[in-house]
């Protein structure tokens, strides 16, 4: 039986990659995300496999609903979801920082994450057979911070609570979840490294990047397992990153 699986911010760079690569391996994928002319763009990209477009705000409940009835109406289950789309605002000192600025991410990296996370949760519960796999994108940041990035960061932090927690209760429901910490994958959101990146010295320094196609089949490999068995945390990083030293 051909796995269902679900792929948000699938409308370019980690989410793209993954929708494509999971395509390719054999998954029905669905990507959503706001707009719909990257998604098509995306689903142009597999070269074998089925990519059914969604448009969906994952901050918005209703919209969340609306794409988890059609995913039951259009496939019927759910077995995997690759938590994926996010959101940030430009580098700020918290001293500056506005309610306005923190809400814009909250409101997606976590709201959305609960949202999508959630609503699956209760579908592969439901479902027969029960079961499935809710995979959430954290980051380098769910460990350290970036300077002027409190939002982004506290976001990324508890997605790692709601990774722990729903591994935890979704034991009795056959449901695994587990966490993909990316650093550093080459796409648009870190063309800009090239050109420099705030450090936690002070200075701006050009960073090393990795081909995004690394994450995807990290993700690929997370979702192609059994539901016995569970990767519940990886990291997938440029190997020359400043992540592991002293900043």
């Amino acid at each position: 039986m051909t796995k269902i699986a679900l792929v948000t911010g699938g409308g370019s760079g980690v989410g793209q990659n993954a929708a494509v690569t999971l395509a390719n391996n054999g998954f029905t994928v669905i990507v959503t995300g706001r707009r719909m002319e990257a998604l098509q763009e995306t689903a142009a990209l597999a070269e074998s496999g089925t990519i059914d477009c969604m448009a969906c705000d994952v901050s918005d409940e209703a919209s969340v609903d609306h794409l988890f009835q059609a995913i039951a109406s259009n496939h019927g289950r759910l077995d995997v979801v690759f938590n994926n789309a996010g959101n940030n605002v430009p580098s700020t000192n918290f001293g500056a920082l506005e309610l306005a600025d923190w809400k814009t991410v909250i409101d997606v990296n976590l709201n959305g994450a609960f949202l999508i996370a959630n609503r699956a949760y209760r579908m592969m519960r439901d479902q027969s057979p029960q079961g499935g796999r809710i995979i959430n994108n954290g980051s380098i940041s769910a460990h350290v911070p970036r300077p002027g990035s409190a939002p982004y960061t506290s976001s990324k932090h508890a997605i790692t609570g709601l990774t722990r927690s729903i591994s935890l209760d979704g034991r009795q429901h056959s449901i695994a979840c587990g966490q993909i910490d990316i650093g550093n994958a080459a796409s648009e959101m870190t063309a800009k490294m090239g050109g420099g990146v705030p450090q936690a010295d002070g200075t701006m320094k050009p960073e090393p990047t990795m081909d995004v196609q690394h994450v995807g089949d990290a993700v690929a490999h997370m979702a192609g397992l059994p539901l016995d068995a569970n990767v519940l945390f990886m990291t997938v990083m440029s190997n020359t990153m400043p992540f592991v030293g002293r900043g």
